[in-house]
C-alpha cells in the first residue's frame, strides 16, 4: 500500500474517532444566544486550486446546515471565499439556502495564495457592525504570518466571536494555524477528509445549531 493511501486511511480514522469529541466541545462552548433566536454565521471557504472537491461537497452541505438549525431558530449565513490573485468575495447574509447556493454555483477554484487574515479581519468588521455568532473556516493551508493570524484570532476571542475551523490534508503549518485560530477565538478545531463528506456535513450542521443558540436540553 502506498504511503499516500496509508495517510489517507489514517486521517479518515482520526476523523471518525474525533467526531464525538468535536461535538462535545461544541456543546460545551457557551451558546451566543438563547435557543430559538436568530443566528448569524459566516461560512468562509478556501477556493484556491486544490479545493474544488471540497467546494462541491460544501454546496451539498449547505442545505443540511439550514435544515438542522431551522428546528431551533432562524439562521442567516454569509458566504465568503478567496481565490486567485487577491480575489475575495463576501456575499449578503441570507436565511435562504437557495440564495447561498446561487452564490456558490458556477464558482470554480483558482490557484492563488491563502487570505486567512483577510477572512478574520472581515469577520471582525461584520461582528462590529452587527453581532456574528460564529465563523466557519474550511481549508487546507495557511501561507501567512502565524503571528498576524493569531493576533486577529485573539481579537475575535476578546469580541466573543468563535471560529470553528476545519483543516484538510497534511500541511503542518496549516493545521497549526487553524488550530490556533480556534483556540484563541474560543471555537473548536477539527480535521476532515473530503473522501468522507458525511463527517464534515455532521460537524457543520452542529455548528449551525450552535449559532442559533444550541440544542435545548
Amino acid at each position: 500500500m502506498s504511503q499516500s493511501k496509508d495517510k489517507k486511511r489514517e486521517l479518515s480514522s482520526v476523523n471518525l474517532s474525533e467526531v464525538e469529541s468535536f461535538l462535545e466541545k461544541v456543546a460545551r462552548t457557551p451558546a451566543p444566544r438563547n435557543a430559538g433566536k436568530s443566528g448569524r454565521l459566516i461560512f468562509a471557504l478556501d477556493a484556491t486550486a486544490s479545493r474544488q472537491a471540497t467546494w462541491d461537497i460544501s454546496m451539498d452541505i449547505q442545505a443540511q446546515m439550514f435544515s438542522e438549525s431551522s428546528m431551533i431558530g432562524r439562521l442567516s449565513v454569509q458566504l465568503v471565499y478567496y481565490r486567485g490573485f487577491k480575489e475575495f468575495f463576501a456575499g449578503q447574509f441570507s436565511s435562504d439556502s437557495s440564495y447561498i447556493l446561487k452564490d456558490m454555483a458556477g464558482v470554480y477554484c483558482v490557484g492563488g495564495r491563502t487570505q486567512i487574515c483577510r477572512v478574520l479581519h472581515h469577520a471582525l468588521e461584520q461582528h462590529n457592525k452587527e453581532s456574528v455568532d460564529a465563523l466557519v473556516l474550511v481549508g487546507d493551508a495557511c501561507e501567512e504570518n502565524i503571528d498576524l493570524v493569531c493576533d486577529l484570532a485573539g481579537q475575535m476571542g476578546v469580541s466573543n466571536l468563535p471560529a470553528f475551523t476545519f483543516h484538510e490534508g497534511y500541511d503542518a503549518d496549516g493545521r497549526q494555524a487553524f488550530a490556533e485560530i480556534s483556540r484563541l477565538s474560543g471555537g473548536v478545531f477539527s480535521e476532515f477528509d473530503s473522501s468522507s463528506p458525511e463527517i464534515l456535513r455532521r460537524l457543520l450542521a452542529e455548528v449551525a445549531v450552535f449559532a442559533v443558540g444550541g440544542r435545548k436540553e
